[in-house]
Formats: structure tokens, C-alpha cells, sequence
């Protein structure tokens, strides 16, 4: 027997740029950028593989800045191994955004090929982007998000995107095998304080989103204060960071996971899971015994990174998966188990009895049980009955309907979330 669920909304601070064109004008022109970039020079404008909502927006307003400087910007895609490991996959990754030539009014060059800029004081090669390192400047875009592996006062940002994101491929592999040696915060900083000093670097743009998935703050500085500015950007995301609304849950469903989602699927800050794939540590919340996964975004390409922090899927998951893109992101990160492939059966239905019957002494009935779109989007969610009188209790959470029975159909499969 399945519990009866219920659908709820949370309330998230909403606060969000009402004109996002005109921030990102306004920002970067309080940098008074026409004093270091002069008429006819080139611009090279990362972009990157994360789902981040506008980027196409942002990315246009920053090409339109540049471009009233007397500039020629380009857009340069700055996303490691994703997109297969490859420039045509790269770009193909941008066009699912909207950062088209067309859309942007600018070129973009995209490549896998790297120079090489200098060795850091650890030892190992800098690697950073043949097209960006051939531009006259370097403007670093990025959202600002909790890292889904590393802590620190610097996590996700532009600082990462300086390392990872322009590193490509070969950057990103050497990277993520020094983190096996040295801390994310120092192999961060080292370096990221070469490519400010050698690269021509002039100037980040940072992002922060709500927890509705909106922009909520852009702020544009010169490299000398990219470290501070992505600092207290992480700090003002961790608040924002929009998260499930009960600690303890048996059963969690996620709908689909992709990279557009998160870099490793489903974002661990959200799932509790950020140290261990299968369960949450020390003082992590929440607490899920088991995660059902049941489909791929569109927009990930069939790159099913994060499928190894799930129990059980669909087995359609498994068929829509691309095995070598996953492996390829997924080794490059250095978190193989990522890639590794759950318990999975055709239908809703029969994934369901094989998670309820692995959560302890709980009736089916009973179970704690949440039912996500992805980790992205949480303002409204659907939870068994065994929440109900916490809902009620809850002030930042609105109950807008009645407990109904669950909704699967005579195929044993459930309903699209809606």
C-alpha cells in the first residue's frame, strides 16, 4: 500500500532583479572599463555548462557593454569535460540556453584546445583556454552557488569557473587529482591567482539566484576583488539556497536530474549528501534513507552524472543515459561512484515496493516520503500524509490540497509531476 500524499508550497525569499539587461549594464559600467579596454580589442566571455537561469540574457547585456566600448566581444564556452569533452558538444550545451551567435550578437569560439600559462607553486600545469588566452581581456562570468563536494569561503563561483571552467578538459582532469593532494580552497586560490595575473583578466560577473530559481543580485568587479566579491556572493547564496522543507525523510523522488540541474545532478547541499553518496554526515540535513530517480533533463544530454547518489531509478534512465559522456564527466571530477548505476526496474511502481521495503520498520503507509521536480525547483512539492501535522505547524509552508490517494495509474506508472 502506498501513503496518500498531499501538495504544498513553501515560501522562499523572492527578492530578484526586476531589469536584468540594465543591472548588468549598470554594474559593468560603475567599473569604468573603458579605461582598460580600448576601441578594436578583443573580449573573451565565459560561459559555462551550469543551468543558470537568464545566462542567455546576461551574456547578451555583457557582449552589448563591450561592444558600446568599441570592443570585439566573443563568447568562449568555460565548462571542463561537460558537453562530452568536446567543442561542437560545448557548444550544442550553450545552444540548449539560448547563447547562440544569433541571440548574443557575437561570435562564439569554442575549442578544447589549452595553453599552457605556467606551473603553480604546488607544481602542476595551468591550464587555461587557447581562444580566451588569445583575447586581449577576459570578463568571468558565473553563478555563485555552495560547491557540491567542497567547503569553504570560497566554493562555486567565478574563481572556480578561472580554473575549471577555462581549464577544459585537460585543466579539469589535473585539478580534480591535485584536490586529492592539496584542499579545493588552496588549489582554488593558487590557481586562480595565476590566471588573474597572466591571463588578462578584466573583470568578473557574478551570479546569485533565489530560491525560486530568479535572479535575485548581479554584481560585476575588477579581478584585484574577484576573491572578496565571490566570498560574500557565496555567502548571500547559501542563505537564498532554496532547501527541503522536513530533515527527516525515508523515501525522496526526484523527478530528473541533468547538469543543468546541478554539477553533480542533484544538488548534495539540497539532498544532505555532500560527503557521502548514500547517506548524510555529521551535521547534515536532511536525512534520506533512499532516492528514486526517474529521468534525465533534455538539457544534460544524456550526461547522467549523479545517478550513483540514487538507490533506485527507472530503468529508462539507464537506457536514456550516455554511458562515456557520464564516465567522461564523472572520472575528470574524480568521483567515479557518480556514474555507477542503481537498482532499476520499468515501472514507478515496482521501484517503489523495492524502496519501502529497505526503510526500516515503517509501514508503506507510513513512510516519510518526498516527491521533487529536481533539486532546483522546490517551491512546491508533493509529501506523504505522515507530514501533514508538520505542514501545518511549519509558517513558511502553505498546504494546498487535501491527502489523496497516490497517484499511480493501472500501468504502475506515476503521473508527471505537475
Amino acid at each position: 500500500m502506498l501513503p496518500k500524499v498531499f501538495r504544498l508550497r513553501q515560501r522562499f525569499d523572492d527578492s530578484r532583479v526586476a531589469d536584468i539587461p540594465a543591472e548588468v549594464s549598470r554594474q559593468l559600467a560603475a567599473l569604468n572599463l573603458g579605461t582598460r579596454v580600448q576601441p578594436g580589442q578583443s573580449v573573451a566571455i565565459t560561459c559555462g555548462s551550469r543551468g543558470v537561469n537568464n545566462i542567455a540574457i546576461i551574456i547578451k547585456a555583457a557582449v552589448d557593454h563591450f561592444k558600446s566600448l568599441g570592443a570585439k566581444p566573443f563568447v568562449v564556452p568555460a565548462m571542463g569535460s561537460h558537453g562530452g569533452g568536446t567543442a561542437e558538444g560545448q557548444r550544442e550545451v550553450l545552444a540548449t540556453y539560448n547563447v547562440t551567435e544569433e541571440f548574443v550578437g557575437c561570435p562564439i569560439h569554442a575549442s578544447m584546445e589549452t595553453v599552457i600559462v605556467c606551473q603553480t607553486r604546488e607544481g602542476f600545469p595551468v591550464h587555461f583556454d587557447k581562444h580566451a588566452f588569445a583575447a586581449d581581456h577576459v570578463l568571468v562570468v558565473n553563478r555563485a552557488k555552495p560547491h557540491t563536494r567542497f567547503v569553504g569561503d570560497i566554493e562555486s563561483g567565478m574563481m572556480k569557473m578561472m580554473l575549471i571552467g577555462l581549464g577544459k578538459h585537460e585543466g579539469a582532469k589535473i585539478y580534480h587529482k591535485a584536490i586529492e593532494n592539496w584542499s579545493f580552497d588552496q588549489i582554488v586560490r593558487s590557481v586562480a591567482a595565476e590566471v588573474i595575473e597572466r591571463c588578462r583578466i578584466v573583470g568578473g560577473l557574478g551570479i546569485v539566484e533565489n530560491g525560486y530559481d530568479e535572479t535575485a543580485k548581479i554584481a560585476a568587479t575588477l579581478p584585484e576583488n574577484i576573491i572578496e566579491t565571490d566570498k560574500a556572493l557565496l555567502r548571500e547564496a547559501k542563505r537564498l539556497l532554496p532547501r527541503l522543507p522536513f530533515d527527516e525523510v525515508d523515501i525522496l523522488i526526484v523527478d530528473e536530474i541533468g547538469k543543468n540541474i546541478s554539477g553533480t545532478g542533484m544538488d548534495t547541499n539540497v539532498l544532505g549528501r555532500k560527503y557521502n553518496d548514500h547517506e548524510a554526515t555529521g551535521d547534515e540535513r536532511p536525512k534520506i534513507k533512499r532516492i528514486i530517480v526517474r529521468g534525465l533533463t533534455e538539457a544534460t544530454h544524456g550526461n547522467a552524472t549523479g545517478i550513483g547518489l540514487a538507490e533506485f531509478c527507472l530503468s529508462r534512465v539507464v537506457r536514456e543515459m550516455d554511458a562515456k559522456i557520464t564516465a567522461i564527466n564523472c572520472i575528470t571530477g574524480s568521483h567515479p561512484t557518480a556514474a555507477m548505476t542503481p537498482i532499476h526496474y520499468e515501472t514507478d511502481q515496482e521501484v517503489l515496493e523495492a524502496a519501502l521495503a529497505t526503510i526500516g520498520l515503517v509501514e508503506p503507509q507510513n513512510a516519510k516520503l518526498i516527491w521533487i521536480r529536481n533539486t532546483l525547483d522546490l517551491a512546491e512539492i508533493i509529501c506523504s500524509e505522515a507530514y501533514l501535522d508538520a505542514a501545518k505547524s511549519n509558517p513558511n509552508v502553505e498546504i494546498l490540497s487535501d491527502a489523496t490517494a497516490f497517484p499511480i495509474d493501472n500501468e504502475g506508472m506515476m503521473q508527471p509531476f505537475a
